[in-house]
């Protein structure tokens, strides 16, 4: 299984925006899978923030709704979380995960297949 690969992360002030991109090279094009992106801040567990499915069906943790959204272009290579309204507590390390199924789980232990993640930092 093709490893996530995750870009886009870097520096932003509060209340400013940024893009991450997770590309992922799925060989079996009949393969049904959810694509998701957690983020880990240091010292805290690693959450969920937003899910696609493979119908393109999303769900978003609380903590983003209405702030950050998930997409995917047409091939489902790449998918997207663009971040608006940024706060210093969304500062973490970002990471795209996979996993077969058309499900819209958030739950980190249901995912195999990881990027080694991207870093986000909102300054106050």
């Amino acid at each position: 299984q093709a490893r996530p690969v995750e870009s886009g992360g870097g520096v932003a002030q509060s209340g400013g925006s940024l893009t991450l991109s997770c590309v992922v090279e799925i060989g079996d094009i009949d393969l049904v899978y959810s694509r998701a992106w957690f983020r880990q801040a240091p010292g805290k567990e690693r959450e969920g923030v937003a899910v696609i499915n493979h119908s393109g069906l999303v769900t978003y943790a609380d903590s983003v709704q209405g702030r950050f959204t998930i997409s995917e272009d047409n091939a489902r290579k790449t998918v997207r979380l663009q971040m608006d309204s940024l706060k210093p507590e969304d500062t973490a390390m970002y990471y795209c995960a996979i996993r077969p199924g058309n499900d819209r789980y958030l739950d980190a232990e249901r995912y195999e297949v990881w990027g080694r993640g991207t870093q986000v930092t909102v300054s106050s």
